[in-house]
């Protein structure tokens, strides 16, 4: 009976590596607001692509309503690999983001147009 009591721990090793598996697999993305203050839109970032998104909620007749995405458009679509973050101004009606790659210090400023997130030409 005793070799039972140590094999029961060395099973579960593979367990604990799945779960930390899946831990730093949804570390992958950034979330945030739209600073801007009576918009609901929240910007989802791929932080080694670079690659943005948006949701937002919106109103539908006779039910609870929609989630509207955004998909990646013009300049918003993946990137070089790098270290991606997200920064939101403290301006109250800004509907944009800033997407800043960390190792470089280049920025781009996002935003939703039409049907689709754009981000401007980076800039350092």
């Amino acid at each position: 009976m005793p070799r039972l009591t140590f094999v029961r721990p060395l099973l579960a090793l593979p367990l604990l590596a799945v779960g930390a598996g899946m831990a730093l697999a949804a570390a992958n993305y950034e979330f945030l607001a739209a600073p801007e203050i009576d918009l609901n839109r929240v910007y989802r970032l791929d932080k080694a692509t670079g690659e943005i998104g948006a949701c937002q909620y919106g109103l539908k007749e006779n039910s609870i309503g929609v989630t509207l995405c955004y998909p990646p458009g013009e300049g918003a679509v993946a990137q070089a690999s790098s270290e991606y973050g997200l920064i939101a101004s403290r301006h109250e009606r800004e509907g944009g983001v800033f997407r800043v790659d960390l190792r470089t210090g280049a920025m781009s400023i996002c935003y939703v147009l039409n049907d689709q997130v754009v981000c401007t030409p980076t800039g350092k």
